[in-house]
């Protein structure tokens, strides 16, 4: 496993630099559904689907919502990640392995980067050196090609050079055929809710790990 080539480290956010069983995103889906709702005037079910159907269609709720329903992005971010940030516990080992790396570390995330900040400050992960959120990437979310040319531009990296860390396994598809190194972390989950586990056919995965912290090391 051989990465002394990779200049530039890309990590996904949300139940990658942290364990799922933090269920963060857990309260970020209720918020969502109660957004819906309001908006809408639907019942919880109605809501719940919609938020579904807008994440498979559009790859996030918002992005769905913004096509749909021109909504105000700021908005509705605001709303939907007023959670409780102290259910992360900080990540000391991770920090350490992350500043080992040699390169720039960066964080392309479908959240804001006001949220990613206030993550990675509960995690301690001081090492990460620019933020890449839904907003600096003009509102177009993983899996859409744009929003990984627009991190590539600002960040000006050789994807032949980069490697790209994520949950989410249709998320890593994209940064594949670009070239970078594609690493899966933990059991694949395929939808926000975590529904279905299982990474699906396909070589745009070359490695997997259910611990971040000891693959990270292994590296360096």
């Amino acid at each position: 496993m051989d990465f002394s080539d990779i200049t530039t480290w890309i990590f996904d956010l949300d139940n990658t630099l942290y364990p799922p069983e933090s269920n963060l995103f857990g309260q970020i889906e209720k918020k969502m559904t109660a957004h819906l709702q309001n908006m809408l005037g639907v019942e919880k079910a109605e809501a719940d689907q919609l938020r579904m159907h807008y994440w498979r269609d559009y790859g996030t709720t918002l992005a769905g919502l913004m096509a749909e329903h021109d909504i105000d992005p700021n908005a509705y971010l605001l709303d939907v990640h007023d959670i409780d940030f102290s259910v992360l516990r900080p990540a000391p080992d991770l920090d350490r392995a992350i500043a080992a790396l040699p390169g720039r570390k960066i964080i392309h995330t479908n959240a804001d980067s006001t949220y990613a900040d206030r993550v990675l400050d509960h995690l301690g992960l001081r090492g990460i050196e620019a933020i890449h959120g839904i907003e600096e990437v003009g509102f177009h979310p993983k899996p859409d090609p744009r929003s990984y040319a627009a991190v590539m531009t600002a960040e000006g990296f050789d994807p032949s050079k980069a490697a790209m860390f994520e949950d989410d396994p249709r998320n890593l598809s994209q940064p594949a055929r670009l070239g970078m190194r594609t690493i899966l972390v933990g059991e694949g989950r395929l939808g926000p809710d975590a529904m279905t586990v299982g990474t699906p056919a396909g070589d745009h995965i070359q490695h997997r790990t259910h611990d971040l912290t000891a693959f990270l090391r292994s590296l360096v």
